[in-house]
């Protein structure tokens, strides 16, 4: 008789519930998060069995372990999840219960379950979006510093070399330890710079065998950089029916409530691919940027009709949605970036 497995995984353990073909279920194990503990457990189930995990910040090991084992494990959004397993209660044993259950009645929220290689590419990627945002939050701490004592360096770009040179000449100006700061700071900002190069150099290594990364740069306003990011964020495009799964999946679709006849357009979804979703807005503020260069454009045309709609905010999002869905379509057909031929207006920012 055939058997779902459910496992609701923790940092140091895991509980599996089975239950069979009649949705009875049985015992629940506990297994410790020691390799050797975890894999003779995984010897000892039915081979080729079904393995229902939760998304979680640790599911990749587990997965690992389930696939070298001959087993087949399947990835849930634990939010949906829980919401269709409907407890009053949670334990546990309930809720590796509930993934088997939800197995077995074919309603599992299941989502994909990027390569191993995929996922260890992607560490990479992350680490230098996480780089550049302390990087960022270093920079403010200094321009918040320079602010409180009023010490004003003229120019654009505190951070360039002049204004390095300007801002050294005036650290005497500064208390003592606000001084003290700002050279430790700064310190901080050189060694960041090159654990970000080191980082994009390994990167771009990745990109050079990429197809699909020459394709994306073809975008308005998308480098190297966000080219990466693209690439690695979407992965397998197979696993989007249409461009407009994509979009959701980045998190640039708004909310929709119609009842009584009258429609309401909501928030964009905050539980998606945020790394992904950040990428299309910052190619959307981009393309503001650059709106000169790019004049006459369908992105500059499709954000200044929005902006006089709604708002700035807004409109970069439908940039963001039209560009998500550009790329679906790139990497598709494996073409390049066109602009859209059809001027008419449309639901889809694709086809503004």
């Amino acid at each position: 008789m055939e058997q779902f497995i459910g496992c609701d995984a923790h940092k140091q353990f895991s509980v599996f519930v089975a239950v069979n073909e009649k949705g009875h279920a049985g015992e629940a194990a506990r297994v410790p998060h020691e390799r050797r503990l975890y894999r003779e457990f995984l010897t000892r189930l039915p081979p080729h069995s079904t393995i229902a995990v939760e998304a979680s910040g640790q599911y990749s090991w587990l997965v690992d372990e389930m696939e070298q084992s001959g087993h087949c494990p399947k990835l849930a959004n634990p939010l949906e999840a829980e919401r269709r397993m409907g407890l009053t209660m949670k334990t546990d044993k309930l809720d590796a219960k509930g993934l088997a259950i939800l197995l077995r009645n074919g309603t599992l929220p299941e989502v994909w379950i990027p390569p191993s290689e995929l996922r260890d590419q992607r560490e990479l990627l992350r680490l230098r979006i996480f780089l550049v945002h302390l990087k960022t939050r270093v920079k403010n701490r200094i321009h918040g510093t320079l602010a409180r004592h009023n010490v004003i360096i003229p120019g654009a770009d505190l951070f360039g070399a002049e204004a390095r040179l300007q801002l050294g000449e005036r650290l005497p100006e500064l208390p003592v330890h606000s001084r003290e700061a700002i050279e430790q700071e700064l310190a901080t900002l050189d060694f960041l710079e090159g654990e970000i190069k080191s980082a994009e150099q390994r990167l771009e290594a990745i990109m050079e065998v990429s197809a699909e990364a020459d394709l994306l740069k073809t975008l308005p306003c998308v480098g190297t950089i966000l080219s990466m990011v693209l690439m690695l964020e979407i992965g397998r495009i197979e696993r989007f029916p249409t461009a407009a799964h994509l979009a959701s999946y980045a998190g640039l679709v708004p909310r929709v409530r119609a009842s009584g006849g009258r429609t309401r357009m909501g928030q964009v979804c905050q539980n998606v691919n945020r790394n992904l979703k950040w990428a299309f807005v910052e190619t959307g503020n981009l393309v503001v940027i650059n709106q000169r260069r790019l004049a006459g454009t369908h992105v500059v045309r499709l954000y200044q009709r929005i902006k006089r709609a709604k708002n700035h905010q807004k409109a970069v999002v439908a940039v963001g949605r039209h560009l998500a869905e550009a790329a679906w379509w790139i990497l598709t057909k494996q073409e390049v970036y066109r602009e859209p031929r059809n001027v008419r207006q449309a639901l889809s920012s694709t086809h503004g």
